[in-house]
């Protein structure tokens, strides 16, 4: 199913499940190894923030911006999300004072090139729900009063702020789940 999800339940999803791959998606001969990171902070202008090891690589020799896929995934939990957006590296030493989401000791190790701040631009995500197959009566009737409390939450937040929405494409294991 494709649509919209307001930014606020897709940065939700990410804080909690915190880690994820990241693969860059760019053509280039030389591109950003694939890593695992702990995201630091996600905004409400649909950036996710990170730090990856400095490559071996001279810095200024990657694009400063390219195409990248982001996994996030947990074991025991129900859902994963896949993030597609764009990569910006962040080197600039002012650009990397600005930074708020960030401790001295990270901005220190990546004004001494030991670490490569991160940003991505979310475009669009897929969310999938990995829900057991077998669904009793009772976790049907928690689901819709989950969703039905969702729903009236996310209409209250809406009314008091127009929240960004990211494109989403939304898959559930069986037919017996609820979408939006």
């Amino acid at each position: 199913m494709f649509g919209y999800l307001p930014i606020t339940f897709i940065e939700a999803k990410i804080k909690e499940l915190e880690n994820a791959l990241f693969f860059s998606m760019s053509d280039a001969v030389l591109k950003i190894p694939t890593c695992v990171v702990k995201v630091l902070q996600t905004d409400e202008l649909g950036q996710i923030w990170f730090v990856i090891p400095k490559p071996p690589q001279f810095i200024h020799a990657f694009d400063k911006t390219f195409p990248v896929k982001l996994d996030f995934f947990r074991k025991g939990k129900e859902y994963y999300i896949k993030v597609f957006g764009k990569a910006y590296l962040v080197n600039d030493p002012e650009e990397i004072n600005s930074v708020e989401c960030l401790n001295e000791h990270t901005k220190q190790r990546a004004r001494n090139s030991e670490a490569v701040i991160v940003k991505v631009k979310i475009n669009r995500a897929e969310y999938v729900e990995t829900s057991p197959a077998k669904v009793s009566a009772k976790a049907i009737l928690h689901q819709v009063k989950n969703k039905l409390y969702e729903w009236l939450q996310q209409s209250q937040r809406e009314e008091a702020v127009d929240y960004q929405k990211i494109p989403v494409q939304v898959k559930y294991p069986s037919l017996i789940s609820f979408s939006n």
